[in-house]
């Protein structure tokens, strides 16, 4: 299950590694060329504009695991999500069998993911592979460094087996990022001589980058020193703060790939609703993120899961909260959903309009469990209640659980 994003407005918005590559670039960091392909038609051109005589055909979809990962169609080949290329002829057959078919990773689940575009990249001579990323610490709110001599696999698994083997470090923001903070980096990785210098200018260039941008996270996994003695960003990973993103139009107009989002966040994005899909198969409308909460673990309590956090807000329309409904309706996972609201700004009868009107819009043809409390809540059961809808009233949080999961279980 995915973890809803904490408070209100959504979590953040990813972009593909050639465009996180081609923005850290803009800061000057060190980057293999490459060339990104949206047709197998053009993976000839593209192959033919980089000098190889090796190359890296590399899926691009938002989710880490792509070298280890499995494509669903027997016709894409075994081979994972990476591959190594020796001439422009096999650059071409992997980029056949790779666009437009389904690739599986840890990250994506068993659904997997299409791939839509690939990065046809310069193949580089690899001597040692590091791990370095930056993100936001929310316990120092500082902007913090995690660093690490073992690149090129899960981060997670390190920090399990061998935590000794991971540096960190914040950034102070009233000095910014200093010398010192390069030296640390450099020694996390046994860096020396001209490779020391490198790591320092590359910290500083990466914070820069991180900061001007409002990222929320920046990975390199691998980050790689070639046998020609270059430190280089050979895989990156980025993630933008999505209350930041009205100071970058560049970044939410230009980059960003709907095809790789859930179209339901995306419409309740439309509406200002804090959406998120999971995979459970009870839908639930709510208002204020810790009573989504609540509510999500009540369910779970009784034996189900929730299919969605969705957090209406205090102060809603009745157009919203009918949009609210019509997106959770949408999902075929939702075999009943739960409406619990507590009034405060937000009354009762205004969740109770948006609900019937969405409603005899959409049609009805799961259970419904209304619990409402607070402002106007009489008025807002009068109107349920009159509107002859098959709706089940709830006089608690227990109860409306209760009541959802046993109509959804048949019982």
């Amino acid at each position: 299950m995915r973890s809803p994003p904490a408070g209100s407005g959504s979590d953040h918005m990813n972009i593909h590694e050639y465009q996180a590559k081609a923005l850290l670039h803009e800061f000057g960091v060190p980057i293999s060329r490459g060339v990104a392909v949206l047709k197998a038609s053009d993976s000839d051109a593209a192959a033919r504009q980089l000098p190889g005589p090796v190359w890296v055909v590399k899926s691009q979809i938002h989710a880490g695991g792509r070298g280890k990962g499995k494509f669903k169609e027997a016709s894409a080949g075994d081979k994972g999500g990476v591959r190594i290329a020796k001439s422009v002829e096999e650059v071409n057959e992997f980029a056949k069998q790779m666009l437009g078919a389904t690739l599986v990773t840890v990250q994506t689940g068993p659904a997997g993911k299409q791939v839509n575009r690939l990065y046809i990249e310069d193949g580089s001579d690899i001597d040692k592979e590091f791990y370095l990323s930056i993100l936001v610490d929310r316990e120092t709110s500082r902007v913090s460094f995690v660093v690490s001599t073992e690149g090129g696999v899960n981060i997670e698994d390190v920090a399990h087996n061998t935590p000794e083997k991971i540096v960190t470090f914040s950034v102070d923001p009233a000095t910014g990022i200093m010398g010192h903070h390069g030296r640390t980096v450099a020694k996390a990785l046994n860096l020396s001589g001209d490779l020391a210098k490198q790591a320092e200018k590359l910290t500083a260039q990466l914070y820069a980058a991180f900061v001007a941008k409002d990222m929320s996270m920046l990975e390199i996994n691998p980050l790689v020193v070639t046998k020609q003695g270059e430190l280089r960003v050979l895989d990156a990973k980025v993630s933008f703060d999505d209350n930041a993103l009205f100071r970058h139009p560049e970044i939410a107009v230009s980059l960003r790939d709907l095809t790789e989002e859930d179209a339901k966040e995306i419409e309740a994005s439309k509406y200002d609703l804090n959406y998120v899909t999971l995979d459970g198969n009870i839908g639930c409308m709510v208002n204020g993120a810790g009573l989504a909460m609540a509510t999500m673990d009540i369910i779970k309590l009784y034996g189900m899961a929730p299919a969605n956090f969705l957090d209406v807000g205090g102060s809603a329309s009745k157009e919203k909260v009918a949009a609210a409904f019509k997106i959770i309706t949408a999902d075929p996972n939702v075999k009943g959903i739960l409406v619990n609201i507590f009034g405060g700004i937000m009354k009762c009868d205004v969740i109770a309009e948006g609900v019937t009107a969405a409603v005899r819009e959409v049609g009805l043809s799961v259970p419904l469990v209304v619990r409402l409390e607070g402002t106007n809540v009489e008025l807002g059961k009068k109107i349920i209640r009159e509107s002859g809808l098959n709706v089940v009233p709830a006089d608690n949080l227990d109860d409306a659980a209760q009541k959802i999961v046993k109509a959804v279980k048949g019982g």
